[in-house]
């Protein structure tokens, strides 16, 4: 009769058991899909808050890296020193405020990435007029660097392209430049 009891008793708490851990794990697996959807949401609101910030921080970098013909066609560039314009870019206010985005909005390899390359602008001799190839390699490792995290943060995380491969669509010698062959 004693071993009935016990039967009874833990049959009695499975039947009260059952219920509650269903619904302590419904309601585990909802807060964390309210939390993935979430997550989900908040990302794709930024991925056009990035996209803006991007083109914007990139702009100087691709009027630098343009070919002086692409440049003199465009009519109201007749004339104007294009590293005058980006270099007066990179220094306005403008610039400034998007950096700043950048930095509260980018992913962390973005914004490293940007640092590094802006440190490397910072650190440039400012008297020397002269700039050797290897300045230009580290500076085109650098920028192509900072290209392959906008990448990856843009939902490419499993890229095979480098640094220098998301320089190859615009830069003609990029190769030569990548294997210290530029002279």
């Amino acid at each position: 009769m004693h071993k009935k009891n016990i039967i009874d008793y833990l049959s009695a708490i499975g039947s009260v058991a059952t219920p509650i851990l269903v619904l302590i794990l419904t309601a585990v697996g909802w807060k964390y899909r309210q939390s993935i959807e979430r997550r989900i949401k908040l990302e794709e609101q930024l991925r056009d808050d990035r996209i803006e910030i991007y083109n914007a921080i990139l702009e100087p970098f691709i009027i630098l890296f343009m070919s002086d013909a692409a440049w003199q066609s465009d009519s109201k560039n007749k004339g104007k020193d294009k590293g005058k314009i980006a270099t007066n870019q990179m220094l306005s206010l403008d610039y400034r405020k998007v950096s700043f985005k950048l930095s509260l909005i980018g992913s962390d390899d973005v914004v490293k990435s940007f640092n590094n390359l802006l440190q490397f602008f910072y650190n440039q001799d400012t008297n020397n007029e002269q700039t050797n190839c290897n300045d230009l390699r580290k500076m085109m490792s650098l920028l192509g660097t900072f290209l392959l995290e906008i990448r990856k943060s843009m939902g490419n995380e499993a890229t095979r392209i480098d640094n220098w491969g998301m320089l190859e669509w615009f830069l003609s010698d990029v190769r030569k430049l990548r294997n210290g062959k530029m002279s």
